[in-house]
């Protein structure tokens, strides 16, 4: 895929994604890359990618949101100007490339600025008999400022609703995503967990990711934590929360 992620268009549906998504072999679609922006410290500007492989041109539009984590389990999305695309929309004639410069217009002060930068593939004429796939692709921007930044994540398990959670809160000053997370009880048994989306804890932001067990962990039990993440390797005990 050489770093893009590719979409097809062929039926009537909405996709969205934040890492690389695939086409089926052979099918036309678009290309746009990176899917993953992360800017240093007084970097202001970007260049996004995009290739139409499609038979027919592609109109799009670009537009900036605020990127927060509300409770432990919501991304919000605020629109904002801080970050600006140029072009905002466009037409691509078919095998044609266009460039978006996405533009930061204050750095960030103290701690690292999160946002997402959403494509929407706008949709063509009316045509009778035929339906397309309307691209919307969520790409998440990290801006980081001029002074050190990392992040600071303490985890726990905790107990709601009959159930067993692992939580995450980072108080640091950047996000960190994590990966193949493993959790395994004293005995060596594997407990599953449900990961939906990328497990981005954004910096003063909490998540938490069910735990498949039939019944909660009790608290005298001691839970192995591994876990791959940008910031190196995560291996930690963790004892479950004695109350709800």
């Amino acid at each position: 895929m050489n770093g893009f992620a590719r979409f097809c268009c062929a039926a009537t549906a909405v996709a969205c994604c934040a890492g690389v998504a695939r086409a089926p072999a052979g099918a036309e679609g678009l290309e746009v890359a990176p899917t993953n922006i992360q800017l240093a410290p007084g970097q202001s500007a970007v260049a996004l990618t995009i290739m139409n492989r499609n038979e027919r041109k592609v109109s799009f539009q670009i537009r900036g949101f605020s990127w927060g984590q509300q409770g432990a389990e919501e991304d919000v999305l605020t629109p904002t100007d801080a970050i600006l695309a140029s072009p905002p929309i466009a037409t691509i004639e078919p095998g044609a490339t266009q460039v978006v410069r996405l533009v930061l217009k204050h750095p960030p002060e103290g701690h690292e600025e999160t946002y997402r930068i959403l494509f929407d593939q706008l949709p063509p004429p009316d045509e009778a008999g035929v339906v397309h796939l309307l691209i919307r692709i969520s790409i998440p921007v990290f801006a980081e400022p001029s002074t050190r930044v990392s992040p600071r994540v303490h985890w726990r398990i905790t107990q709601q609703g009959g159930r067993s959670w692992l939580a995450a809160t980072n108080d640091g000053t950047r996000h960190l995503t994590v990966h193949d997370i493993k959790l395994q009880s004293a005995d060596g048994r594997a407990l599953g967990i449900e990961i939906k989306s990328p497990p981005h804890i954004l910096a003063g932001a909490s998540r938490r990711w069910p735990i498949l067990t039939k019944d909660p962990i009790a608290p005298d039990q001691v839970i192995r934590l591994t876990a791959g993440a940008d910031s190196g390797a995560i291996d930690e005990r963790i004892s479950p929360d004695s109350s709800p």
